[in-house]
C-alpha cells in the first residue's frame, strides 16, 4: 500500500499551540501546526469532542513543535466515512490550512484563510501535492475567499446556517466543516452554495423601500429583534444613524442633544430653512415641558433666549408667551391643546419633525399603514357601485381581497310601485331625515308617505288637497316640520303645510299676476324665498309676510346657500346668479348656452347639478365657476326634469328622462352605470333618500311613483351570500 505524501508547512505559518488555545478561547482565527492538522482531519467526521481531544493530545505530544512526517497511516482515520478511499482525506492537505474560531455557547465555525491557501496551492503546483486525489479541491477552492452560504440556506449536513455579515459559515450545532472535506458530493454542495451567493442579485430601490416599510411597521409593533435580523440579512438600513440618534434624544427629552443632531442632519436635508422650523418645534416642546414642571424661569429663558432669536413665527411666540399666565398644568394643557409632557406629545412632535426629513433619512410615520389605507380608499373610489359607509380603520378591511361591490346591492330594482295618484306625478322629495316622502301631482294633491326604516316599505300617511293648479314643486323645511307646495307656470299661489298636524298654515299670494313656481328654505327654517317667471322673487316669513323682494328677475329655480345670505336663482338668460338680500348685491356664477330648466346643489354647497334643455345633465363647480362634467345618455327636451345627488357621500347622480328611464351616473364618470326601466312615460323627478343610500324614488307622467332598491333576496342563503360579499369585500 502506497502511503500518502505529507507536506511540511513553512515555519512562518506555524504558531504555538498555546497561542492557538488562547485564540480558541477569544474567538480569534489561529493557524494549526501540521501534525495537528493531520489529526484534526482524520477525526473531522467524529464531531467536536474528538476534535477537542485531538488538540489536547497534540499539546502534550509536541509541545508546539512539528515532528517529522509519519510514514504509517492509521486506518481508523477513515472511521465514520465508510468509503475505501477515505484515507485520501489526508492527501488533500496541500490545498488548505484550517483556522478555528470558537465562541462560548455559540455556533463554532471553521474558516478558510485565503493567504495560506494561496501559499499551499503554489506549493502543490510545484509538485508537493502529486499523487493526491483532487475530489476535494472544489470545496476547498470555493472557500478561499472566506464567503459564506446565503442566509437562510443549509450546509451539506442539512443544518441551518448563520451568517456574520457574509464572512463566516457556521452550523446550528457547532459541528465543523469536516464532512465537506470528506466527500466529493459534499464538496459540490458547498461549492453550489457559494456559487448561489455570488449570483444573488442586488436589491432594487423598490425592494429596499418595501423592506424598510416592513421594518418600520414591525418596529411599531415592538418586534425590534425581528427588525434587526431583517435589516442584517437584507443589508438595508431602516433609517440614517443620525436620524436614529435624533429620534432617541427627542423621545428622551434631551433637547440640547437633539439640537446638536440637527446640525448633523442639515447636510441630508433638501431645504435649509427646514432646520429653523424643526428647531422651533423642539424649543416649543421644551418650553411647554418646563412650564408644566413649574420651571418658569427656565421656560422664560427658552422663550427669550432661544425661540425669539429664531425670528420665526412671531405670532406663535406671542401665543406661547401667554401660557406663562397659566395657573396649573391642567390649564396649560387645555389652552395649548397639548397632551402634556410624556410619550404622547413627543410622538406627535416626532411626526411633525419627520415631515421635514427626506424619506431616505427617516421614513414618514406609519408609512405602510398610510399606503395600505390609501390603496383601500382608492379601490373604494374606483368601485362603481360602492354605496355604503366605510370604516376608515384598516381593522374592518380584508387586505387579502380586492374591494368590489355587486350591482345587486345598488338601488336598481323596483321594490314598490305607488299608484294612489290619479294623474301625472310631477314631483317627489324625501324629507331631510329620510323618514317621509312627499309626492305632488297634476291631480291637485300632495301625498305624504311614511318610510319604514327597517323594511324600506312606504305606506300612505296623509293626503293634502286643494292645490287647484296641481303641484309641480315641493320643499321640506330644514327640520321637516313644514312642507311648501308650488304650482305650474300660471299658478300665483303657494301652500305651506304643517306635516305633523296636516294643517295648512299659510296660503300665500301676492297678486293674481304673480307666478310662484319655485321655492327654497333659508337654513334657519324661519324664512323662505319664492318666485316665478313673471319678473320678481320674494323673501317671506312662515306666515307669508313679505320681508324683501328682488325685481326684474324671471326665476326658473331657486336655492338658498348655507351661509343664510346668498340666494341662487336660474333665470331666463340661461344663467345662475347669486343674490344677497343684506347688501343688495348680485353676481354671475353659471352661464350656459341653453335654458336651465332646473338645478340642485350638493350638501356642501360646492357643486350644482343642472338640467339643461336639449343638453342633458351638467355638473358645475360653484366655487371655481367652471363646468366639471356633462353626463351622457339622458333625453332632455324642454320639459322640466329634476335630477339629484344621492348615495353615500353623494357620490352618485340620478335623473329622469323623456325616454321613460331613470339614469344613474357615478359622479366622476360621464357614462351611466345604470338605466332603470319600468315607467311608461316621461320621468319628471328623481329623489334619493338622504338617510338610506340604497333607496330612491322616481315620479312619472304615467301616474306612478316607483321605489327603487337593491335586488330582492330569493332565499336566506342568497341573502347571506350577498351580505358576506358586501361586508367582507366592500367594508
Amino acid at each position: 500500500m502506497r502511503h500518502p505524501r505529507i507536506i511540511a508547512l513553512p515555519g512562518s505559518l506555524i504558531v504555538s499551540l498555546r497561542a492557538r488555545q488562547q485564540g480558541l478561547k477569544s474567538g480569534r482565527l489561529t493557524f494549526i501546526s501540521h501534525p495537528e492538522l493531520r489529526r484534526i482531519l482524520t477525526t473531522a467526521a467524529l464531531g467536536e469532542e474528538t476534535l477537542a481531544s485531538a488538540s489536547s493530545s497534540s499539546d502534550s505530544d509536541t509541545g508546539g513543535a512539528s515532528p517529522p512526517p509519519r510514514k504509517k497511516h492509521r486506518a481508523s482515520a477513515a472511521e465514520g466515512v465508510g468509503e475505501p478511499g477515505a484515507s485520501t482525506v489526508l492527501t488533500g492537505l496541500s490545498g488548505v490550512v484550517l483556522g478555528l474560531a470558537s465562541h462560548s455557547q455559540t455556533t463554532s465555525a471553521i474558516q478558510f484563510n485565503r493567504s495560506v491557501v494561496n501559499n499551499l496551492s503554489s506549493m502543490q503546483s510545484n509538485g508537493a501535492g502529486q499523487g493526491q486525489e483532487s475530489s476535494e479541491l472544489p470545496c476547498l477552492n470555493s472557500a478561499q475567499n472566506g464567503e459564506s452560504s446565503s442566509a437562510g440556506g443549509t450546509h451539506s449536513n442539512g443544518l441551518l446556517s448563520s451568517t456574520d455579515n457574509g464572512n463566516s459559515v457556521g452550523t446550528s450545532n457547532g459541528s465543523s466543516i469536516g464532512p465537506c472535506v470528506g466527500t466529493s458530493a459534499a464538496s459540490m454542495a458547498l461549492n453550489s452554495e457559494v456559487g448561489s451567493l455570488k449570483k444573488k442579485k442586488r436589491l432594487s430601490q423598490a425592494e429596499e423601500d418595501v423592506i424598510r416599510l416592513i421594518g418600520q411597521h414591525l418596529h411599531g409593533l415592538g418586534l425590534n429583534q425581528t427588525v434587526d435580523l431583517l435589516m442584517q440579512e437584507s443589508g438595508c438600513r431602516l433609517e440614517h444613524p443620525s436620524a436614529t440618534k435624533f429620534r432617541n434624544h427627542v423621545m428622551e427629552g434631551e433637547w440640547e442633544k437633539a439640537e446638536n443632531d440637527l446640525n448633523e442632519l442639515r447636510a441630508l436635508m433638501h431645504s435649509p430653512n427646514a432646520i429653523v422650523r424643526m428647531k422651533f418645534l423642539l424649543l416649543q416642546q421644551k418650553y411647554l415641558e418646563y412650564l408644566e414642571d413649574g420651571k418658569v424661569l427656565e421656560a422664560l429663558q427658552v422663550l427669550r433666549g432661544e425661540l425669539t432669536p429664531l425670528k420665526y413665527n412671531t405670532d406663535r411666540i406671542h401665543v406661547l408667551s401667554g401660557y406663562l399666565m397659566c395657573s396649573h398644568a391642567e390649564d396649560l394643557r387645555a389652552k395649548a391643546e397639548w397632551e402634556g409632557k410624556g410619550t404622547a406629545s413627543r410622538c406627535r412632535l416626532l411626526d411633525k419633525l419627520q415631515t421635514y426629513l427626506p424619506p431616505s433619512v427617516m421614513l414618514p410615520p406609519r408609512r405602510l399603514h398610510t399606503l395600505l389605507k390609501q390603496a383601500v380608499e382608492l379601490q373604494r373610489d374606483r368601485c362603481l357601485y360602492h354605496n355604503t359607509k366605510m370604516d376608515n380603520s384598516l381593522d374592518s378591511v380584508s387586505l387579502l381581497l380586492d374591494h368590489v361591490c355587486s350591482r345587486k346591492q345598488f338601488p336598481c330594482y323596483t321594490q314598490q310601485i305607488l299608484t294612489e295618484h290619479c294623474n301625472e306625478v310631477w314631483f317627489c322629495k324625501f324629507s331631510n331625515d329620510g323618514t317621509k316622502l312627499a309626492t305632488g301631482s297634476k291631480d291637485t294633491t300632495v301625498i305624504i308617505w311614511q318610510v319604514d326604516m327597517e323594511s324600506h316599505q312606504l305606506k300612505l300617511l296623509r293626503t293634502l288637497e286643494g292645490h287647484a293648479y296641481g303641484v309641480s314643486y315641493l320643499a321640506w323645511s330644514p327640520d321637516d316640520t313644514y312642507l311648501i307646495a308650488c304650482g305650474p307656470d300660471d299658478c300665483s299661489e303657494l301652500w305651506l303645510w304643517n306635516i305633523q298636524t296636516g294643517e295648512l298654515r299659510t296660503k300665500m299670494s301676492q297678486s293674481h299676476e304673480d307666478s310662484l313656481t319655485s321655492v327654497a328654505w333659508n337654513p334657519d327654517g324661519k324664512r323662505f324665498v319664492t318666485g316665478g317667471q313673471r319678473g320678481q322673487f320674494y323673501q317671506c316669513d312662515l306666515d307669508g309676510n313679505l320681508l324683501d323682494s328682488w325685481e326684474g328677475v324671471r326665476v326658473q329655480c331657486l336655492w338658498c346657500l348655507s351661509d343664510g345670505r346668498t340666494v341662487l336663482a336660474s333665470d331666463t338668460h340661461q344663467r345662475i346668479r347669486g343674490y344677497n338680500f343684506e347688501d343688495l348685491t348680485d353676481r354671475n356664477i353659471v352661464q350656459e348656452d341653453h335654458p336651465i330648466m332646473s338645478f340642485t346643489v350638493s350638501k356642501n354647497g360646492r357643486l350644482a347639478l343642472l338640467n339643461v334643455a336639449t343638453q342633458g345633465v351638467h355638473l358645475w363647480d360653484l366655487q371655481d365657476r367652471v363646468l366639471v362634467r356633462k353626463y351622457q345618455g339622458v333625453t332632455q327636451g324642454f320639459y322640466t326634469i329634476h335630477s339629484c345627488f344621492g348615495g353615500h357621500n353623494e357620490d352618485f347622480i340620478a335623473s329622469g328622462s323623456e325616454d321613460h328611464k331613470v339614469y344613474i351616473w357615478h359622479r366622476r364618470g360621464e357614462l351611466p352605470i345604470a338605466e332603470l326601466t319600468g315607467h311608461t312615460r316621461t320621468v319628471n323627478c328623481v329623489s334619493w333618500n338622504p338617510a338610506v343610500p340604497g333607496l330612491m324614488a322616481s315620479a312619472s307622467d304615467d301616474g306612478t311613483v316607483r321605489i327603487w332598491g337593491p335586488a330582492p333576496f330569493q332565499d336566506s342563503q342568497e341573502a347571506d351570500g350577498l351580505h358576506e360579499n358586501c361586508s367582507n369585500m366592500d367594508s
